[in-house]
């Protein structure tokens, strides 16, 4: 059985537009928030959290798009994988599934410290 895609949007200003990140994505649903990344208490986020379920897939356009603390990151990353729950970003071309090998826990640090150091 294949779960829902579902897309994860944020922006941290008015003027950025929010449909650009996922352009051309399918989803099924999605949640979009208007909040800076370093703030783990957002809305939508966690809304997203506790509607995901076995299956699913979360769509994020890049990871600083879903936190620009490595260990939020992480956190947020762990949280999902580990109820099942596959992440996709579209920007890094990276997927984390909860049975990643080391590589790919090395790629979401790497690719994590680079979004935190671009703010």
């Amino acid at each position: 059985m294949t779960g829902q895609r579902i897309g994860y949007i944020r922006v941290s200003t008015f003027d950025q537009n929010p449909e650009r990140q996922l352009e051309g994505v399918k989803v099924d649903r999605a949640f979009s928030d208007k909040a800076s990344g370093k703030d783990v208490k957002r809305p939508q986020l966690e809304a997203l959290i506790s509607f995901a379920r076995t299956g699913d897939t979360v769509v994020v356009h890049s990871m600083d798009r879903l936190a620009r603390n490595l260990d939020d990151l992480r956190r947020i990353v762990q949280t999902l994988t580990q109820r099942g729950v596959h992440i996709e970003f579209v920007k890094e071309h990276l997927s984390f599934t909860g049975e990643d090998s080391p590589m790919a826990n090395l790629m979401l640090s790497v690719m994590g410290a680079f979004a935190e150091f671009e703010r």
